[in-house]
């Protein structure tokens, strides 16, 4: 596929966006950009909410895996069901019963002011290596395929991106990120669609007989039974819950969009209807990761993991069709990535550290610029991450994505459960003792457990890799903790404000 018919398409559909942008963020204010002025449509945002959650993570990491995982990310999923309906059972009728603009603000009224910040930093340093590893695999894939072969250096690539995400943004918030999220998911569902469909009858294979292909090949097995692997069902499904309570419901990114409904009811519509259709969805791109591996193997291909779809894609192999159809899900999947984390971690850090909303004093004029400059600061810090990802250079952007949330959203995780389901206060000055030593600790259980990992990314000698891969054995024996790490954290932190608070009158 050539680099201009790619780089027209990237145009035509940044173009389609911002005119979306100009006609949802005219005559917008801090309510359009904090919460959408309390006025969008639950299925809207149910919708577009399932471009967010999947993001160019879903789009490639999950294909490119099944060779060596299989379906077992399926186990995942069938955890996120169980964590969405606590969110939409027990977290939204807190939210909405305190009309929170920041989810944060219920850990200020809870516990303390310290405690309040404490939870939007916890968050802002979560999502802001979140969405930019989820950025970093798309513009990887657009600066290899297109831009390289231009000449152009991938710091511009990552640098021109941002601009665009930041333009279209800075006005409308969560008014405008509402509506462009529903594009850009119809183009990531179309592009996976299509795709299935192309390659289906590329091989002529009907759906019925590429699952047998798929089972002879055993790509289809879900669950893992073996106790001690780090994809062991068990671990998969209860870690997938917390990962969907932590990473959506104590997530001011996808809470922004669900508070935006005018009512509870149409909220909790929302998260349910969105963890039904993720189950769909998650379980077609496995199928499609299924489908191009078969692929890869009758062509002769040899990729893995993120490259594999794209390759296959862009290759010219399938068709240009595929190539175009591949572009846009790409496209669509990237922007979801940064504009709501963007306007997320502004809205935080202007509410919950500035105190925006409680600052009686400040003009309304005052006020958005200092949302802007906030806003364009974050806009900065993205970009240094992206070219951090770019060195780290994994091949499986997901498992980085996963290891790295269990140490951010923990602390989160222990704080929202033990406000909600104890009555005692902790004491002011060491509650960021606890937030902090939480993940330290559980760092260093995980540096021991993957010593192996951990010393092939820091070219560690090979008799200090020796050393530590045998003490990882002898107090492990074998046994690898996986995305439960999240949940032992939030315990962790749970547990060391309990020994610092005492029962509240």
């Amino acid at each position: 596929m050539s680099p201009n018919l790619i780089l027209l398409i990237v145009t035509a559909y940044s173009a389609l966006l911002f005119l979306v942008v100009w006609i949802t963020s005219r005559n917008a204010d801090n309510e359009s950009y904090f919460i959408g002025n309390k006025s969008s449509r639950w299925y809207l945002v149910a919708y577009g909410m399932i471009g967010a959650s999947l993001s160019g993570v879903t789009f490639m990491s999950v294909p490119g895996a099944v060779a060596t995982t299989q379906f077992s990310y399926m186990q995942v999923v069938f955890g996120y069901l169980i964590g969405y309906a606590v969110i939409a059972l027990i977290l939204m009728p807190v939210y909405y019963k305190m009309n929170l603009t920041s989810i944060y603000t219920y850990l200020g009224k809870r516990f303390n002011v310290e405690a309040h910040k404490i939870g939007s930093i916890f968050f802002i340093i979560s999502r802001a290596i979140g969405a930019t590893a989820r950025l970093y695999l798309v513009v990887n894939v657009l600066q290899i395929f297109l831009l390289e072969g231009l000449g152009v250096p991938f710091w511009v690539t990552s640098l021109v991106l941002l601009l665009m995400v930041l333009l279209y943004t800075f006005e409308g918030g969560v008014k405008t990120i509402i509506y462009t999220d529903t594009l850009q998911t119809t183009g990531m569902l179309l592009g996976l669609v299509v795709c299935i469909i192309v390659i289906l009858n590329n091989m002529n294979l009907d759906f019925s007989n590429a699952l047998s292909l798929l089972n002879k090949k055993g790509y289809s097995n879900i669950f893992n039974t073996d106790y001690k692997a780090g994809s062991f069902y068990l671990k998969h499904i209860i870690g997938g819950a917390f990962i969907a309570i932590s990473m959506t419901g104590l997530d001011q990114e996808m809470m922004q969009k669900n508070i935006s409904v005018k009512t509870l009811e149409g909220s909790q519509k929302n998260v349910l209807t969105l963890a039904t259709v993720l189950l769909i969805v998650n379980l077609l791109f496995l199928f499609l990761g299924g489908l191009l591996s078969l692929y890869a193997t009758q062509q002769g291909l040899d990729v893995k993991g993120d490259d594999l779809f794209p390759t296959i894609a862009l290759s010219g192999t399938l068709s240009a069709a595929i190539g175009v159809i591949f572009i846009i899900g790409l496209i669509s999947a990237l922007f979801p990535s940064a504009d709501g984390a963007l306007t997320a971690m502004t809205s935080s850090f202007c509410i919950d550290i500035l105190g925006m909303q409680k600052d009686t004093l400040t003009s309304d004029k005052d006020k958005k610029r200092t949302r802007l400059m906030v806003h364009l600061g974050f806009a900065v810090l993205f970009f240094c991450c992206v070219v951090m990802f770019k060195w780290i250079n994994d091949k499986s952007i997901i498992d980085v994505i996963l290891k790295l949330a269990g140490y951010t959203y923990g602390p989160l995780l222990g704080m929202f459960a033990f406000g909600i389901f104890t009555h005692r206060v902790p004491k002011d000055k060491w509650v960021l003792w606890v937030c902090l030593l939480s993940p330290i600790f559980i760092f260093g259980l995980d540096f021991i457990n993957n010593a192996e990992w951990f010393a092939k990314k820091l070219a560690l000698s090979e008799s200090t890799s020796t050393s530590l891969i045998q003490l990882s054995d002898s107090i492990f024996s074998g046994f690898k903790i996986g995305i439960e790490m999240l949940i032992l954290n939030g315990l962790v932190t749970f547990m060391g404000l309990w020994m610092i608070s005492k029962k509240q009158k």
